[in-house]
């Protein structure tokens, strides 16, 4: 059975899981997501005349219509954020504390949807 933290983060997030026991291992939640989108970032490049170089890398981010509103629904649900909203020019920006975890990205996007 999942630790009752991670149960916590199940209602904050609201999505639909089941419990799974992959690997023998019990306490693994797995989210069902709905539509999702996957961004492809190159590690190296030239941008405006800049050379830039960045290590390989992921991160998990959800994407929301209004991040005021979402970050406000969240946080009534006991969600946790780390600093401010930031405007990255690709979209509005917070981190989210994931409970045992690295932070989630939650972000209002500017970009074009695939």
């Amino acid at each position: 059975m999942p630790p009752p933290r991670a149960h916590s983060f199940a209602n904050v997030l609201g999505c639909p899981y089941v419990e799974g026991a992959l690997g023998g291992g019990a306490g693994w939640l797995i989210f069902k997501t709905g539509r999702s989108e996957m961004g492809v970032h190159p590690t190296h490049g030239v941008y405006d005349g800049k050379t830039y170089e960045s290590p390989r890398h992921h991160l998990i981010s959800l994407m929301c219509d209004d991040i005021s509103h979402t970050i406000a629904e969240l946080k009534g649900r006991g969600a946790e954020f780390r600093g401010e909203v930031q405007d990255r020019g690709y979209g509005l920006v917070v981190m989210m504390a994931v409970p045992g975890a690295d932070d989630i990205m939650l972000y209002q996007p500017k970009h074009p949807l695939a």
